[in-house]
């Protein structure tokens, strides 16, 4: 247990913007689908992501990109159970675990990860359970629907209230089973048209009433145009923009130049309080 990596609380308590590096072990996510299906692959990314400087690492093995189809549950731990293994008590950094079947985050939060990142946020009630049982933190996602059918409901009155409104509901029901590190995330990319998604990082600032560090995923997604592979300025733009307004955790996939822009931000940033 003293090899384990500090808890997210310990993290937070330095003030500064943190950093969650991505690591896919899937055929079919947007931006690095099959590159890390290899293990020993996926293990080496591991340890480049915390030394490009990342915070914590957040590892999936299920696309959620919209259209994306569920991968059973076996399936998953199948990719994780391998690279996991070979990471616990060797990674410098956290581990979070992108799922939302409470079987997975069990069996993974048993092998060493310390947070799970849960796109339905605490969708299947036993999810709650398994995370309060470990004492993991808990990421909580807003997303209509599933991956899926996501994009058919980009339909808001007030987006940014409504997503606000949704994440409080589900913070209430994290904080009754128990839970205490809960991080929100009003999920840019999931259920959102461009327009709502650049709407919610201009009034990301609202979501801090909600007493809980906030988490926001632009990297590389369509909102920010051109074609994945060009996507790397609008992500930092993004990025930068979100901390200024509020957000203490950045999801990224290119750690070293979201580092660099972090640091500077950052620096900015103190000159200013």
């Amino acid at each position: 247990m003293d090899s384990f990596p500090p808890a997210l609380r310990d993290l937070l308590a330095f003030g500064r913007p943190l950093l969650l590096g991505i690591l896919n072990v899937t055929p079919d996510s947007f931006f690095d689908g099959n590159q890390y299906l290899d293990i020993p692959r996926a293990v080496a990314r591991a340890h480049q992501i915390a030394a490009e400087g990342a915070d914590l690492i957040d590892i999936g093995a299920e696309s959620s990109r919209p259209g994306a189809q569920a991968v059973d549950p076996s399936d998953q731990l199948r990719r994780l159970l391998p690279v996991l293994e070979q990471l616990a008590g060797q990674l410098t950094i956290p581990i979070s675990i992108d799922t939302t079947q409470p079987s997975v985050a069990d069996r993974c939060l048993a092998l060493g990860a310390t947070i799970i990142n849960d796109i339905t946020a605490l969708g299947d009630p036993a999810m709650a359970n398994v995370c309060q049982s470990h004492r993991a933190a808990v990421i909580l996602m807003h997303m209509p629907g599933i991956p899926l059918t996501m994009q058919q409901h980009c339909h808001y009155t007030d987006v940014a209230a409504e997503v606000k409104h949704y994440l409080q509901k589900r913070v209430d029901y994290a904080r009754a089973a128990g839970l205490k590190d809960i991080v929100i995330d009003p999920g840019l990319g999931f259920g959102k048209t461009a327009q709502q998604n650049f709407e919610l990082l201009a009034r990301l600032g609202e979501f801090q009433s909600l007493g809980c560090p906030i988490l926001v995923g632009p990297s590389r997604k369509s909102f920010l145009g051109q074609d994945s592979s060009q996507r790397l300025p609008g992500t930092i733009a993004a990025v930068v923009t979100a901390v200024f307004a509020g957000a203490r955790i950045v999801r990224v996939h290119d750690v070293q130049a979201c580092r660099q822009a972090l640091d500077t931000t950052e620096a900015i940033l103190k000159h200013g309080r």
